[in-house]
């Protein structure tokens, strides 16, 4: 992530992303073309991966685990909270399937 520091009076600092990072960033599945663009999307390339929706007990995260791993994807419930950080943790997880792209 990259960006600038900034300090605060009351010693607070933030980061705060240059305009090269703050583009939108979009998750893409490679052998089909297909930005993903909703949960739903998301689960039927998963669920054809082998994952499957986990029930871990937080009502506020969307997950998915696979048996042959130990992996587990934790996603915000809310698709507009989908961010980069959680597109990059499904592309490590998933080698040459997926790639971010900046939209």
């Amino acid at each position: 992530m990259s960006g600038v520091w900034v300090f605060k009076q009351n010693g607070v600092m933030r980061l705060v992303d240059d305009s090269s990072s703050s583009r939108k960033k979009a998750l893409v599945h490679l052998p089909s073309g297909q930005v993903v663009n909703s949960y739903s999307a998301l689960e039927r390339i998963l669920t054809g991966l082998g994952w499957e929706r986990y029930y871990g007990g937080d009502p506020d995260l969307y997950q998915f685990h696979k048996h042959s791993s130990i992996d587990l994807i934790s996603l915000p419930r809310d698709f507009s909270k989908f961010n980069s950080v959680y597109m990059y943790d499904i592309v490590i997880k998933n080698p040459n399937l997926f790639h971010v792209r900046d939209m």
